[in-house]
């Protein structure tokens, strides 16, 4: 290995890489005979060319003779980072000579008027690593202690916990000292260094101040707060008996004025203690931290402590008393913060506490009713889907959440008013006490509803569940009246004409019959419709259910007419009287006929379907020729097919619930107990053991695995070789990929007899990726090698590329530097890839919002639907998102929603739709994947990772056969 890659680094220094051939000559005469800025620019150059690997021995002198004695600020601020890079030593381990005349300038340096020559040098003290240099400097820096600014005193004690640490030898009674100094102490940063010297240094003489200051510890500084938790920390978890001791101190700073004091001393006081009481508060500090700290980072850190804090049985019970305080974290205007915060309340939420959370999420809904920011949609979904859990898991409050929850359905959001209607139609189905309060409420918002999607399921709902005659009567009248003057033709023909349609039965305007209006100073006036014929034409609005079938949207008159038949087929059962029965059914198929007439008679944008035109034709039927047949799929057939839709997604999600509950570990009395320090060579059990154990023991000792055993996985599996094995220099990378950063370990080899100077690994990126920093050029001797690290961010999630060269020179080869082109590494978009989960209307609303699309045809030898939907989910890291009942058995063709989410928080939605040919019983899938994605990068690199898994089948099944 080079002696350059061996050497410790301290200080990164960025070096121009376009900077010009440095002369030696030059820099000697430039640091004797020039002036301070030509001095400062030398010796920045020769702090750039020892870096870059070169030695400059004839450079020392002078640095020694002629700019050491310079009393400029930023010559010794150069000055410590020259003595921190350059050789000490001869090359048989000696201290050179020349290093006593440096020795002595430290030793003046600290002993400097100026404080801050003295506690910079001071911190240079800590990076030497030659205790024949520090020992004459001991007096110096003990005297430090005394000094009468806090900045060299802080830096004093530093530089003795670092000597102390490294040569024990050269200050062995440091503890005593530092010990006697803290107690005369005052500044907090000098005091917190000195006690973490004791913390680590003499922890018995830390506890012993600590004992006899424990009263003054809340006026402490933040800084010396902290230290003095994590003392308390290791003590009593390495003498569970001090707990007594100290618990009171850590209660005490659970009121400290610094969020990180209290945010320390409640994760301790957790693991101190399990009383109610110590739970209590540190939850409440908890809860205290996330209201008041404005950084959603912390605010989601200190929920995820919240959250680990439920999982223990009985933490969750203290924690039940908390939830209306956890919900004063909704103040935060953060959607991810909100999110978390109504997670853990729903899982902490009680029989006791299910009332006020209830009434603090109504008022919460009240208050973003009439919200402009662009998460205000998004929180009003989140607040109505909390409050359909609350109704789903405490029934007893769902009578108060459905009169505020149908108020939505007026609104201009839909997805909030979908989610609404979800809710409704599961508490109508589940709650037969609340359904004539659940119709009540549907159709007194039914006219004001301004969305077709909300329109067509509330007729659902209320033509599935009104069930009593005046129930029936009233949803007949609602629909009159949302439908307007019948039949429909004629009231579009009039409307066309500049009439006014009738409302509800009323006799039409015309000039003929004058309006009778009241003006302002209470006497009558005639108003003739020719009069306002224009401007009326213009005011004049369609009901909202005519306006959507006039618009060409003809399936919510399908979805009527069902209504309809179940209203008018559950009536006339009911009705005994045969002339209101017939009345109704009449009316009913006039509408049904009124819809399809204007489906067809060209006034409409569109024209209706044949779909839309037959549902209508077959509910005309049934009302005309009813059959018990028909009866019972209209009346009985939907509620069943509801009810078994809600008991397989209350399986499911036990299924899910069970599945997130950690397996309890049951240990028989008799089972044998492993140690994995004294089974390194006998297997205890007789068989085969552990395999964990057993594999950790493997990969601590470094030892091969056993002739016969599986191959362990291996990190040469990651390694990419970058140039040939002829080229004059090799080079190979191993690739860590962790999270947002990419870390290249190149290996670099010098396979030719001279020596390469300034040879520096280039690189480039393709992709939304980005170099942090260029590596330093290294000098490598014949047959040599180096490590050289590289590091790149990802931004985003996409397919990436880093490509380069290696360049470098050779003495007396000429001015030519020499290139060896490398490979390119290809980065995996799998790294990012995680499989997540969403909501159906989540998917569909993300499936219209985004604008990128990538459609992948199936091409596989695979023969098998279920197969190939389980190599696709496997090779590209998504969920699949549709149930397993519905994929179940075979029908000759598939259909799936997969979703999956990147680290970056990028949305990936996939559909897939494939079938198997019928004609050939081996014939593979045939079809295709639609990806869609927020950017264009993601789509594309997630459907050429597709592209590239499906021809891995192909290979198995060619072996296989």
């Amino acid at each position: 290995m080079s002696s350059i890659a061996e050497q410790p680094c301290y200080t990164l220094i960025n070096i121009p890489m376009d900077s010009e051939p440095i002369n030696e000559l030059q820099l000697k005469l430039d640091l004797e005979k020039g002036d301070t800025k030509t001095k400062i620019e030398a010796l920045k150059r020769t702090i750039h060319m020892i870096i870059s690997g070169e030695r400059l021995p004839g450079l020392l002198m002078t640095i020694i003779r002629f700019v050491l004695p310079l009393q400029d600020h930023m010559v010794k601020k150069l000055l410590l980072i020259f003595w921190e890079i350059v050789p000490k030593t001869s090359p048989d381990g000696k201290l050179l000579q020349e290093m006593i005349l440096v020795c002595d300038a430290y030793r003046k340096d600290l002993q400097h008027p100026n404080e801050f020559v003295r506690g910079s040098t001071l911190r240079f003290l800590c990076k030497l690593k030659e205790p024949e240099l520090l020992e004459p400097l001991m007096p110096a820096i003990i005297a430090c202690l005394e000094h009468r600014h806090s900045y060299v005193r802080r830096n004093a004690v530093l530089a003795i916990f670092t000597i102390y640490r490294n040569f024990e030898f050269l200050i062995p009674d440091a503890p005593e000292l530092i010990a006697k100094y803290l107690d005369g102490e005052q500044d907090m940063s000098c005091r917190r260094n000195a006690f973490l010297m004791l913390l680590h240094a003499d922890q018995s003489r830390a506890l012993s101040y600590l004992a006899a200051c424990l009263d003054q510890v809340p006026s402490f500084g933040d800084i010396l707060q902290l230290v003095i938790v994590e003392l308390i920390y290791k003590v009593c978890h390495a003498n569970p008996s001090e707990r007594a001791r100290f618990i009171r101190c850590i209660y005490s700073l659970l009121n400290s004025p610094s969020a990180a004091v209290r945010y320390e001393a409640a994760g301790t006081l957790v693991t101190l203690s399990s009383a109610p009481t110590a739970i209590r508060a540190a939850a409440a500090s908890y809860v205290e931290l996330v209201v008041k700290e404005s950084d959603n980072n912390v605010k989601l850190i200190v929920l995820d402590r919240l959250i680990a804090m439920k999982d223990s049985p009985a933490h969750e019970r203290v924690l039940q008393d908390l939830v209306m305080d956890v919900l004063r974290v909704l103040g935060s205007p953060a959607f991810e913060v909100r999110t978390k915060t109504l997670a853990l309340a729903m899982d902490l939420v009680s029989n006791r506490t299910i009332d006020e959370m209830v009434q603090l999420l109504k008022k919460e809904v009240m208050r973003t009713a009439g919200g402009e920011h662009e998460d205000a949609g998004r929180y009003r979904r989140l607040l109505v889907r909390t409050l359909h859990a609350c109704s789903i898991k405490f029934p007893d409050v769902a009578a108060t959440v459905i009169p505020v929850l149908t108020d939505f359905l007026s609104e201009n959001n839909e997805a909030a008013a979908t989610d609404v209607l979800i809710f409704v139609r599961e508490a109508i189905q589940r709650f037969e006490p609340l359904r004539p309060l659940i119709i009540e409420k549907l159709l007194e918002v039914f006219p004001q509803i301004r969305s077709v999607k909300v329109h067509r399921a509330a007729l659902w709902i209320l033509g599935e569940y009104a069930v009593s005659k005046e129930d029936i009567e009233a949803v007949m009248s609602r629909i009159r009246a949302a439908l307007g003057e019948l039949p429909l033709v004629e009231a579009e023909n009039k409307r066309a004409a500049g009439d006014k349609p009738a409302e509800d039965g009323a006799a039409p305007t015309s000039a003929a019959n004058p309006a009778q209006l009241v003006t302002s100073d209470g006497t009558y006036a005639s108003q003739s419709a020719f009069s306002t014929a224009s401007t009326g034409k213009k005011e004049e609005k369609r009901p909202a259910l005519v306006q959507y079938m006039m618009d060409g949207d003809f399936f919510i008159g399908a979805s009527l007419a069902t209504t309809l038949a179940k209203l008018v087929l559950r009536y006339k059962a009911l009705e005994n009287d045969a002339t209101k029965s017939n009345r109704m059914q009449a009316e009913a198929m006039l509408i049904m006929s009124g819809v399809l007439q204007l489906g067809r008679s060209g006034l409409p944008t569109k024209a209706m379907t044949h779909d839309d035109a037959e549902r209508l034709t077959v509910c005309l039927r049934s009302l005309a020729c009813p059959t018990p047949i028909i009866q019972k799929v209209f009346t009985e057939g939907c509620r069943d097919a509801l009810s078994r839709m809600f008991a397989a997604k209350a399986e499911e999600d036990s299924q899910t619930q069970k599945a997130k509950e950690k397996p309890g570990s049951i240990v028989q009395v008799d089972d044998a107990i492993q140690f994995l320090q004294l089974s390194r060579n006998l297997d205890l059990t007789g068989g085969a053991g552990d395999v964990f154990e057993q594999s950790l023991s493997v990969a601590v000792a470094g030892r091969p695995g056993a002739a016969g055993d599986a191959p362990a996985p291996s990190a040469l599996s990651k390694v990419t070789q970058l140039t040939g094995f002829s080229d004059p220099v090799y080079a190979e990378a191993l690739v860590h990929v962790n999270q947002y950063d990419i870390v290249l370990d190149v290996l670099v080899v010098n396979q030719t007899e001279d020596t390469l100077q300034n040879c520096t690994l280039e690189l480039a990126t393709m992709g939304d990726l980005k170099l942090v920093e260029r590596p330093q050029p290294i000098v490598l001797a014949p047959r040599d090698f180096a490590s050289i690290k590289a590091n790149v961010k990802v931004a985003s999630t996409e397919n990436g590329i880093i490509f380069g060269n290696i360049v470098y020179d050779v003495s007396g080869a000429g001015s030519d530097r020499s290139v060896v082109v490398l490979n390119d590494i290809h980065i995996d978009i799998m790294d990012y890839i995680v499989p997540a989960t969403c909501t159906d209307s989540d998917f569909r609303r993300m499936w219209s919002e985004f604008e990128w699309e990538n459609k992948v045809s199936v091409n596989t030898t695979l023969s098998d639907l279920r197969e190939y939907l389980a190599h696709l989910l496997k090779s590209t890291n998504m969920r699949c998102l549709t149930p397993e009942k519905a994929l179940s058995g075979q029908c000759g063709f598939m259909a799936a929603n997969m979703y999956a989410k990147s680290i970056f928080g990028e949305d990936a939605l996939a559909n897939l739709s494939i079938e198997k040919p019928m004609h050939k019983q081996d014939a593979p899938v045939v079809g295709h994947i639609r990806i869609r994605a927020k950017s264009q990068g993601m789509a594309l690199s997630l459907g050429d990772k597709i592209n590239s898994t499906q021809k891995g089948p192909q290979t198995k099944l060619v072996q296989a056969a």
